[in-house]
């Protein structure tokens, strides 16, 4: 009797194909850029400060007639004030938006053009092109987030001058420790926005509607706000990450604290590595045909 002797199939690869190489990040960067949207998105955020000018001027200034001392009646002391107003005014959802849009438009936008089997047909793998969109999507969101308060800063210190953080609780932070605590709000900013992020991929892998991963990532985390109002939820309210939203106001006191940032940190760093494992592991065994 005749043996029969398995053997694994040889593939053939293209001389000099390497699948690592494939969609480099700065190619995917260079077309994110390139789009509509991204110029959008980055003027509404530069032209917030100047909105918020304007306001100040029209309406004589932050607090008029109004008894309670918070950190918007000191938007005109210094152009860090102005700076941390900025973040303070769009935390809860103006920088929700440029998140969800560069990263929820990503994958779904190539679906919708029709363009994505091409790229996997390149041939892209798929784990290269979603890490490629991924790196991207969140570059762009770090880039808008440290654009508002740069711009803020320079907008805030033409008009109001160059001086310590005043603090609405008593108090002022030096220039130099200022703006050290508005680098840990842009930061502590940007890592509670993950969640939005991974959900925002997660829903862009699977629909072909980019209007739909977008809309969806910001209707969720909206209900996530409205959930964190509920007080009858009582301790359960902790495990939304909308709940930590705003502990980076710890950041803008006399002694910073860091315990509400770390819980919110963890929280929201677990839930976006799910929903991103849930995004390649979907990704990978989906039947791509658009």
């Amino acid at each position: 009797m005749s043996s029969v002797t398995d053997r694994a199939v040889p593939v053939e690869v293209a001389d000099g194909y390497r699948a690592g190489r494939t969609l480099p990040i700065r190619v995917e960067l260079v077309r994110q850029l390139k789009r509509r949207r991204t110029f959008v998105m980055f003027g509404i955020l530069a032209a917030l400060p100047f909105v918020l000018l304007i306001a100040f001027q029209l309406g004589g200034g932050p607090g008029s007639g109004n008894t309670r001392v918070n950190l918007m009646d000191t938007a005109t002391v210094s152009g860090a004030n102005f700076a941390a107003v900025n973040l303070f005014a769009s935390a809860g959802f103006l920088l929700i938006v440029p998140v969800a849009l560069f990263c929820g438009d990503t994958v779904a936008s190539e679906a919708g053009w029709s363009s994505l089997r091409y790229l996997l047909a390149a041939p892209v793998p798929r784990a290269r092109l979603l890490w490629s969109k991924l790196v991207v999507g969140l570059t762009l969101s770090l880039a808008a987030m440290l654009l508002l308060p740069l711009t803020a800063l320079a907008v805030g210190t033409a008009a109001y001058g160059w001086g310590p953080l005043q603090l609405p609780t008593g108090g002022a932070l030096e220039p130099g420790t200022a703006a050290q605590r508005l680098l840990i709000t842009v930061a502590y900013i940007f890592v509670s926005q993950l969640v939005t992020a991974a959900l925002a991929f997660w829903l862009s892998t699977r629909t072909d509607a980019p209007l739909g991963a977008v809309g969806g990532a910001v209707g969720l985390t909206i209900v996530g706000n409205v959930l964190d109002q509920v007080t009858a939820l009582g301790d359960w309210r902790d495990f939304l990450p909308s709940h930590w939203q705003y502990a980076w106001l710890d950041a803008v006191q006399p002694t910073l604290r860091w315990s509400d940032m770390i819980q919110g940190t963890s929280l929201s760093i677990t839930l976006a590595l799910v929903l991103f494992a849930l995004a390649f592991r979907g990704f990978a065994r989906k039947d791509v045909v658009s």
